[in-house]
């Protein structure tokens, strides 16, 4: 019997950014993410992390090597919400599905879902102003999941919050990956955030940027929220941070 292998949905082969300015963010870099595979980013601050994930979404494009992204649909969570300040939760987070043309009735549906999945019913007339930090983080996120993408990139969406509020979205942001099986890339600065959510740390040189270890994370989901505290968690927590040692200069 001839086994079929399922390709991976987003594949980086010996890609490299170099910008106008003759600064090189990235270099030789190879990634593959596969169907329902949550994996993350770390390193020093300016090591391209931000510009992969522009590359995979088509905001940026490569200046060598080869990007294939194998899915119709892609979310994306910036660092900031990016809310359109004069519109209400539901009209934000039904801003994409607009923009797509997604047919009325099936965009209420989906509205109307995931504003329920993220936590968000009975804020729905509510303005970005009137609300915390994390709940316009959970509105940017909704946005995108009313696309059910296939694909979803994270550019440190929970890094200007509050270490109780991180860790609860944290929280959060694995029930939907449980829920939806999503191909996840997370980029992030906290390694306990990183070993937390995924199911494999990735570990970048500083600048130019490129993938210098892998540690494959050994707890099954879905995790509980004290895992944090486990001293098995702990090692691989710091295995992660010894990578990130030894490439600094």
């Amino acid at each position: 019997m001839t086994m079929t292998l399922t390709p991976p949905t987003l594949r980086f082969s010996g890609v490299s950014k170099r910008f106008k300015d003759g600064t090189t963010a990235l270099t030789d870099t190879h990634l593959a993410v596969s169907p329902g595979e949550f994996a993350s980013v770390v390193g020093p601050s300016g090591c391209g992390k931000s510009t992969l994930l522009r590359i995979a979404s088509g905001l940026d494009h490569a200046t060598g090597g080869t990007v294939d992204v194998g899915a119709q649909r892609l979310g994306y969570v910036f660092q900031d919400a990016t809310l359109l300040p004069w519109r209400s939760v539901l009209e934000n987070v039904g801003l994409f599905a607009e923009l797509e043309k997604m047919p009325g009735v099936e965009r209420n549906r989906r509205i109307t879902e995931v504003i329920e999945l993220v936590s968000l019913t009975g804020f729905e007339k509510h303005l970005p102003h009137q609300l915390s930090g994390g709940m316009r983080m959970r509105v940017s996120l909704a946005r995108s999941l009313v696309l059910d993408p296939d694909v979803f990139l994270f550019d440190e969406p929970f890094g200007a919050l509050d270490e109780i509020t991180r860790e609860r979205l944290n929280g959060e942001l694995l029930g939907l990956f449980e829920r939806e099986r999503f191909a996840g890339l997370f980029v992030t600065h906290s390694v306990g955030e990183a070993a937390f959510l995924a199911s494999r740390v990735l570990v970048m040189s500083p600048r130019p940027g490129r993938f210098v270890a892998e540690i494959e994370i050994p707890f099954a989901y879905p995790r509980p929220p004290d895992l944090r505290f486990d001293p098995d968690f702990a090692v691989v927590a710091g295995r992660i941070s010894a990578q990130l040692r030894e490439k600094l200069p």
